[in-house]
């Protein structure tokens, strides 16, 4: 991936930028000081850090007004607010003054990843061609990295346009804070749920994009299938993993839209990461957005981890399978990730003992089905985008017979039915109601949920 510069200064040979900019810029030299341009960019770099954009701003006014054409200020400048994902405001003070020819690679370079970050194609490819007519050898794998990345922009929102309707209804965030099938069941299993202490890192886990549907929004309009389901199950899984983890506090972000879900038809980038990191309550550390594809049921799943106060991706994680292969693929991927992020167990005794579930498809499906009950209790979905029973729930509750959480988010739908005056399955409360008899049960100390049942 592509880095903002503060100089043009690279090795040949360096990484070529991707299709997701990756916007955690790295100063490789630090501007020649010079008069009093140094000190002023030094205490912009420093109200950035302190979170105070406008007070950086007012400095960079000043410098610009006396020193806006030097290549260096221009160069460092764009760097450190592209340090701290403040893409939008590189391209409002740099592209007015920007002169290839005048100012060098570096600014530009810096340029043109603020409008791969915004999807502003357009502006990207003149900025290209005039980066390729500066004739830099060393930098030519680098700007056809960044040309296949402006492509790529350009064909998803071609394919995107063809199926956006006048006047569409903006995309709503659900920000899910705890395990889905925790709500409505707090009186009872509050104690199933860890008070940590102490500094926690937040992450969120966005839903992930199905870049391949060529009618997504209007997929998105029906009820739900598994594909969309599963884009939204996964991320519900790994946010219910690290709320389970001694170190963090996490969140699955999940789009609505016209009381039905969003479909995302492209990756989030920089600037829905920084908007989402903005809207939840204290920030945000991580972000972990992602792709989904189905090719004749041969899924194919990315995960980018992004790090929110330099805006930089970590890591890319993928993984392939295939109906026989599901279970097995999707625990060593959710292994990785937990490997990759230093998840660690809850001491003994604080809230619900964690262990992956045996058969993770199963459980993801579920909790995508769960969360459409929950959502359809808050009038957030219509009635017909709302699960009409529990057979995924079951399902995975019978798949997972020593998972405690399976069992749990059963039970909560089946109470999100009981209390909507829906017929419940019986096989469905059988099965929940035996369970809540087992030793299981008990040491978790839900067994009153019987009671609820009636």
């Amino acid at each position: 991936m592509g880095l903002f510069d503060r100089f043009s200064a690279k090795k040949p040979g360096q990484p070529a930028g991707g299709p997701t900019p990756q916007v955690s810029p790295v100063p490789e030299n630090k501007p020649a000081a010079a008069g009093g341009v140094l000190p002023q960019l030094a205490a912009a770099r420093a109200r950035l850090e302190a979170k105070d954009l406008p007070g950086a701003l007012a400095i960079y006014e000043e410098v610009l007004a006396s020193a806006g054409d030097r290549p260096d200020v221009l160069a460092s400048l764009s760097a450190d607010l592209g340090t701290h994902g403040h893409v939008r405001e590189i391209i409002e003070l740099v592209a007015p003054r920007y002169d290839a020819e005048r100012h060098g690679a570096s600014a530009g370079l810096n340029l043109l990843q603020a409008y791969l970050a915004v999807r502003n194609a357009e502006a990207a490819q003149h900025l290209l061609d005039l980066l390729f007519a500066l004739g830099r050898p060393e930098l030519e794998e680098r700007l056809y990295g960044f040309s296949r990345a402006i492509g790529e922009i350009m064909a998803a929102e071609e394919s995107a346009a063809d199926h956006v309707p006048a006047g569409e209804a903006q995309i709503a965030l659900v920000s899910i804070s705890k395990p889905v099938w925790f709500y409505g069941l707090e009186s009872i299993t509050a104690h199933l749920l860890p008070a940590k202490a102490g500094r926690l890192r937040r992450v969120a886990f966005a839903q992930l994009a199905l870049p391949d549907l060529p009618d997504a929004l209007q997929r998105a309009e029906r009820p739900e299938d598994a594909l969309a389901r599963l884009s939204r199950g996964i991320p519900l899984w790994f946010a219910e993993t690290f709320t389970a983890s001694a170190g963090y506090e996490a969140i699955a972000a999940i789009g609505t839209q016209s009381k039905h879900y969003a479909i995302f038809p492209m990756e989030w980038v920089a600037d829905n990461i920084r908007q989402l990191s903005e809207s939840a309550d204290g920030g945000l550390d991580y972000v972990v957005t992602g792709t989904l594809r189905d090719r004749n049921d041969d899924f194919e799943l990315s995960l980018r981890v992004w790090e929110v106060k330099k805006f930089r991706e970590l890591k890319t994680f993928a993984a392939r399978w295939s109906p026989a292969t599901a279970d097995e693929e999707l625990a060593r991927f959710h292994a990785q990730i937990r490997g990759y992020m230093e998840w660690t167990a809850l001491p003994a005794g604080e809230g619900l003992a964690y262990a992956p579930p045996a058969a993770p498809q199963a459980y993801v499906l579920a909790l995508g089905a769960a969360l459409g009950l929950f959502l359809g209790e808050k009038d957030v979905l219509a009635t017909e985008h709302v699960p009409a029973g529990t057979a995924a729930l079951l399902r995975a509750a019978q798949m997972n017979p020593a998972d405690a959480r399976a069992q749990l988010a059963l039970i909560s739908a089946l109470l999100r039915l009981k209390a909507r005056g829906v017929a419940i399955e019986p096989e469905s409360m059988k099965h929940a109601c035996d369970w809540l008899a087992t030793p299981a049960a008990q040491a978790a100390d839900v067994s009153a949920l019987a009671i609820k049942l009636g």
